[in-house]
């Protein structure tokens, strides 16, 4: 028997939510007095949720690294999530997960992307097509089926990585509100449901795909969703203390959950220092034909430029004392070390133009106000990821994994190989960064160098030190 009644909705199947969100629940329910099921709604047409149904929603989390002085690697099984819907194919069965009674919180995590405005979304259509358009016919549903009732009010705790995503989604929804034409009554009792502003990190590689016979030993099925990730665990949540007396997560060791007055240092710290060189490294990194995060920290090329651009670029962007900053950097590059995990780069190229929007350009852009030059590692980032993006000119073997009118951008703007049209083309596309960056003239006569250095040489290594040495 449950002691405290407290379900959850998670919009989101992927990686990162099982190993996270999922993981904290599924220790609540063993080591306090919380105790709930979650219910997954798979965000997009293509997902996971028929490969989770088949498993009864079961998988088995890897925790390996290193934890305060000590080498981890175990494993447990995870068995908290309930229901498994694709609204897309069950709308009606989405709906219904609002009305059950003991519904407390829902989770998020779809991508940085997912949190964005769709104004041609529909009320009537089965279902929304983006994740707030979703939420809000929940919500919508929910507020109903309980006619109003201000108990019935939701724990609303997005963990997509981007600033004030709480206040960001809720914005959205009351904006989504006046689009519809939904009523005044509605949009009053959605100020009662509570968004949080948040910040989540651990790396996530996911699924084994090295030592297979190691991960599925023992297991009592044929386990496809198996998940890794690294022992370290911070989840920073922005609002009043007493989240934790429903959801005490801060009494669980080997988590750090924290109720904060303000994100602040939390996420410009993570965001930048961790997010920012995943993101950084991933379009240099594949190019130079390495595969993986940790691979990249053992290749002497790759290792020098992260560690040059956090600790000259990224650190002097940051507005706060140098040596916390300096320790959290540290404690990332020994994170990105981890031999157990097999973060592959271009799993994390997912949606590279948003991420680098958000978890780059600050630092390019702080760097160049406050030392009044343009930082050249971050630069040369972003050129190898105009260059990442011209696939028919880089013929990289991997595939681009964003928006396909991103995708189809970048096909038009580099069909005639201008890399000066394409830096400046690129640049002035404000649909991209929220800003004409070509504007900033140092930063367009700065990319093309570096660009133009990566077109003319083979090897990325050869056109980075190409570019080094050419003046500022």
């Amino acid at each position: 028997m449950r002691n405290i009644l407290t379900d959850s909705i998670q919009f989101g199947e992927g990686n990162f939510l099982r190993a996270f969100v999922d993981y904290c629940i599924q220790i609540l329910n063993k080591k306090t007095s919380f105790s709930g099921k979650v219910d997954i709604i798979q965000p997009l047409p293509g997902g996971m949720i028929e490969q989770l149904k088949k498993q009864k929603g079961k998988y088995h989390l890897y925790h390996e690294g290193l934890l305060q002085g000590k080498n981890i690697r175990e494993g447990q099984l995870i068995d908290c999530i309930d229901k498994m819907i694709n609204p897309y194919l069950e709308f009606d069965h989405f709906l219904k997960l609002a009305e059950n009674e003991n519904l407390t919180f829902v989770f998020s995590n779809t991508t940085e992307a997912g949190i964005s405005l769709d104004d041609k979304d529909q009320f009537t259509a089965t279902p929304a097509q983006s994740f707030p358009g979703k939420l809000t016919q929940l919500l919508h549903h929910r507020y109903k089926t309980f006619k109003g009732d201000l108990s019935k009010a939701l724990h609303i705790i997005p963990c997509e990585l981007i600033d004030k995503n709480g206040s960001k989604l809720k914005e959205i929804i009351l904006e989504l509100c006046k689009i519809w034409k939904l009523d005044d009554a509605f949009v009053s009792w959605i100020h009662h449901n509570n968004f949080y502003n948040t910040l989540v990190d651990r790396i996530v590689p996911g699924f084994p795909k090295k030592d297979l016979e190691f991960y599925k030993k023992g297991l009592s099925f044929d386990d496809q969703l198996i998940v890794t990730c690294e022992p370290f665990f911070l989840w920073a949540i922005e609002g009043n203390p007493k989240l934790l007396d429903i959801f005490p997560a801060d009494r669980l060791k080997n988590i750090d959950v924290k109720l904060v007055p303000d994100l602040g240092i939390y996420r410009t710290r993570k965001v930048r220092i961790l997010n920012g060189s995943h993101t950084a490294i991933v379009p240099i990194g594949l190019l130079h034909g390495t595969p993986t995060v940790s691979e990249a920290l053992q290749d002497d090329f790759l290792k020098h430029f992260l560690s040059q651009t956090l600790l000259e670029e990224i650190i002097p962007s940051i507005d706060f004392d140098r040596q916390p900053l300096e320790d959290y950097a540290q404690s990332v590059l020994e994170r990105f070390s981890n031999p157990f995990i097999m973060h592959q780069l271009e799993s994390i190229s997912l949606n590279s133009i948003s991420k680098f929007k958000v978890r780059v350009l600050p630092s390019l852009l702080s760097y160049y106000k406050k030392e009044g030059k343009v930082p050249k590692n971050l630069t040369f980032a972003m050129a190898a990821l105009f260059y990442f993006y011209g696939k028919e000119i880089s013929k990289h073997p991997h595939p681009l994994k964003d928006d396909p009118q991103n995708i189809l951008f970048f096909k038009k703007v580099w069909e005639n190989n201008e890399v000066e049209k394409v830096v400046s083309e690129t640049l002035s596309n404000t649909a991209l960064w929220d800003q004409n960056l070509a504007e900033i003239d140092p930063l367009k006569d700065c990319l093309t160098q570096a660009l133009n250095a990566i077109v003319s040489h083979n090897k990325i290594s050869e056109a980075y030190h190409l570019f080094q040495s050419l003046p500022s």
